[in-house]
């Protein structure tokens, strides 16, 4: 604390069991007693740099050394060219979902964008009659469609859209109720009047524990604004949350920002890249908050091990073929109690 500057602040120092790796949080305020705010620049790596000290100096397990074991599955964002981009959405659509409250498929999507992932409803007939279904795309770092789609049967019954549909009704009643909401709302507000711009808006809900994920038209228009909450695992859209945390408020506020700053910006590539690496190192420090699901995932992974083998997905086969097969073997039955009938 005094190397970083707040000898002299008033601060909380709590332990956190409830994951395999121990831990501590340490809370404090960045505000002085003259009522200015302390230097923050480069908190990062000078914080990075002083843990380094503390562990040599108190003879600790370096954090950059713990637990590689080369087994682990760990949830990752999905990279469309390394390959093999069915296998790496599968792995997250088939386990993370499960996980988290949402109400619909934007805030579902809001929730696959941080791992690079989308899915989109398509809709058609077969035989007259009308079906909907649903695909996954892997994206880009700008949140364009990067590979083929993939049908939601490749998965699971569970990322097909009648069971998200199913998902998304039991949701709404059980977060209408939730004392979390008004948590929430509060936390976001509370940013909302310290932030200095949508950046900083970020950064401050992330250091609570909870991403903010904006969606833009093609013209630059915020339509959506969903707040994913990783303590109580639930998805939110802010109008949900409340009128004044609705998308036409973020967007009359950031993109008034913006018009004010347009002259300063004289190369519009270097902006987009700028965000770009912005968005990524968003999602990067993002996934910290999604660590429970690599200790959660490997007793799963037991559990399909101790059924011997007899789960579709233990196989590595497609959900789809299995289906397909059990079709099939329906059909066959059917067709020889015609014959035997005849």
């Amino acid at each position: 604390m005094e190397r970083m500057g707040y000898v002299n602040q008033p601060y909380i120092v709590f332990k956190h069991t409830d994951i395999e790796r121990t831990h501590i949080h340490i809370v404090t305020v960045c505000v002085g007693l003259d009522g200015k705010k302390l230097p923050d620049s480069y908190d990062h790596p000078r914080s990075m740099a002083i843990c380094r000290d503390l562990e040599q100096t108190y003879n600790l397990i370096p954090a950059t050394e713990k637990q590689r074991t080369g087994n682990e599955q760990v949830f990752r964002p999905v990279d469309y060219r390394a390959g093999d981009v069915k296998s790496q959405i599968a792995s997250v659509v088939r386990h993370l979902p499960k996980y988290y409250g949402y109400a619909s498929l934007g805030a579902y999507n809001a929730l696959l964008s941080l791992f690079n992932i989308t899915a989109e409803e398509v809709k058609g007939e077969l035989h007259g009659q009308p079906k909907n279904g649903l695909v996954y795309f892997a994206l880009n770092e700008q949140g364009e469609k990067a590979s083929n789609p993939f049908k939601a049967s490749l998965f699971s019954k569970q990322a097909g859209l009648d069971e998200l549909q199913n998902q998304f009704a039991k949701a709404k009643g059980k977060m209408k109720a939730d004392p979390v909401r008004a948590l929430l709302k509060s936390t976001i507000e509370v940013a909302m009047h310290t932030a200095t711009n949508e950046a900083d808006f970020k950064k401050q809900l992330l250091e609570q524990g909870t991403n903010a994920v904006v969606r833009r038209n093609d013209e630059g228009r915020i339509y959506g604004m969903t707040f994913i909450d990783h303590e109580s695992r639930t998805v939110w859209n802010g109008s949900a949350l409340g009128k004044n945390l609705s998308a036409n408020v973020f967007n009359d506020w950031w993109n008034g920002q913006a018009v004010g700053q347009r002259q300063e910006a004289e190369n519009a590539t270097a902006q987009n890249q700028s965000s770009t690496t912005d968005n990524t190192v968003e999602k990067e420090e993002a996934h910290s908050l999604f660590n429970f699901l690599n200790k959660e995932q490997q007793t799963d992974d037991l559990l399909i091990d101790g059924l011997g083998g007899l789960l579709p997905e233990a196989q590595g086969e497609d959900y789809e073929e299995q289906e397909f097969a059990n079709r099939m073997k329906k059909k066959k039955k059917r067709n020889s109690r015609h014959l035997r009938a005849n």
